[in-house]
């Protein structure tokens, strides 16, 4: 078989407050590399990057214009070893900063999940899928360990 050479190495969020988005997903696991400048933070996670970019700047770079914060229009996700553990995530997201939205709960689909807002209204879901397979590092393996 061969392996896709599709990836996400880095997801960039526009934020309002560079320092305040750092301290939330610092308070979600997130590690800031020294990369990091006043107007942007590189957050290392286990298999992705995550850029936090002064919205401003963010807007003024993709030539679109004014965006509306949040739309709606992406979600992200985290996905988990169990219910326990979306629990846990889920009140650690709340208690630094983030809106709630649908606390966690078991879904139509088979799966236990809740979403979230951060702090500039980016949608998180945080997940247990029991249809998804995990490897040993808490990473998604959907092709059976061929990736």
């Amino acid at each position: 078989m061969t392996l896709p050479t599709a990836r996400i190495s880095l997801v960039t969020l526009g934020v309002a407050d560079v320092a305040a988005a750092t301290k939330f997903y610092e308070a979600l696991g997130w590690l800031k590399a020294p990369q990091s400048v006043d107007t942007t933070a590189f957050m290392q996670g286990a298999n992705l990057v995550l850029a936090l970019w002064k919205r401003e700047d963010m807007i003024a770079d993709g030539g679109e214009g004014e965006l509306p914060p949040g739309s709606g229009s992406l979600s992200l996700a985290v996905n988990l070893e169990d219910p326990a553990a979306v629990d846990e995530f889920y009140a650690r997201a709340v208690n630094a900063g983030a809106q709630a939205v649908k606390p966690p709960a078991k879904v139509f689909w088979g799966g236990y999940s809740g979403n979230f807002r951060d702090l500039d209204h980016h949608l998180w879901e945080v997940a247990h899928n029991p249809f998804f397979a995990m490897d040993h590092n808490g990473r998604l393996d959907l092709l059976g360990g061929a990736a």
